[in-house]
């Protein structure tokens, strides 16, 4: 059914959402985009799921937006440019509003987009040793559609130590950063990430989706205007000359022509 992820149910209503592209680093795709989409809605739609799991195949959670794609945009008119921004905008609104507990279980390193992915989770434990970074600044992009998560997740102040500058930080940073809840071995991660899951299942499931929802109404405000402005200003960027030089630098595998030796 699913070209880049797979759903998985156990008998308890407990679904995993795993990213499967593990030779691409489970990069976002406009496949995978639309079909986590589909996947938000639909799982939040069936009254037999109680929790959903979101984690990524193989050894990387998710590298982020995938570059070809990502070239692709530099190339398009801006009526594409635009439409694409906006599959991505809602793609992460469609999870972050799922009437669903959303666990993730970040089973590797994580960057851009993954980092969205970890920041509309309700609750996300990770293994020790990954790395994670916000590194669109290095491409002469910005976290645009998944800042209003990031920033929600982290807040201002902690977000502002990694939002901009594309630093590599450690599991460890990630949780005093507030990304993920906590870290454990990796053979300790599935008994972290069931220990979120079993208090959902004495939980009556329309209070847990009512309370989730006002969680959000409560929270920093992501509203159509905040998702509109994001997807404005990603497609600003991607018209910028700095863009076009960070991609064109990455592909030619060369430093673009801002960068200077630290």
């Amino acid at each position: 059914m699913y070209e880049t992820i797979k759903i998985e149910s156990d008998d308890r209503g407990v679904v995993t959402l795993r990213l499967n592209r593990p030779e691409k680093h489970n990069s976002l795709s406009a496949t995978m985009i639309g079909e986590l989409t589909a996947a938000a809605e639909r799982l939040g739609r069936d009254p037999a799921v109680r929790v959903v799991v979101l984690t990524g195949a193989g050894e990387s959670f998710c590298a982020g937006g995938d570059l070809g794609w990502m070239k692709e945009q530099m190339a398009a008119d801006a009526a594409t440019r635009g439409r694409e921004a906006t599959r991505l905008a809602m793609m992460l609104n469609a999870l972050n509003e799922m009437p669903k507990p959303l666990i993730g279980r970040v089973q590797g390193q994580a960057f851009g987009g993954g980092i969205g992915l970890i920041s509309v989770c309700d609750v996300a434990i990770g293994v020790t040793g990954p790395k994670f970074g916000l590194t669109e600044t290095r491409l002469g992009l910005i976290p645009a559609t998944i800042g209003p998560y990031v920033v929600a997740r982290m807040g201002e102040a902690m977000a502002r130590r990694v939002f901009m500058s594309a630093r590599l930080f450690g599991a460890e940073e990630a949780v005093t950063l507030g990304l993920l809840a906590k870290t454990v071995a990796p053979e300790e991660l599935e008994a972290a990430v069931e220990a979120e899951v079993k208090p959902y299942l004495g939980c009556a499931p329309g209070a847990v989706a009512e309370a989730k929802k006002l969680t959000r109404t409560l929270g920093p405000r992501i509203d159509e205007s905040v998702i509109a402005e994001t997807i404005s200003a990603l497609v600003t960027r991607w018209e910028s000359a700095e863009a076009e030089e960070g991609i064109a630098a990455f592909f030619e595998r060369r430093k673009p022509s801002w960068s200077r030796k630290p």
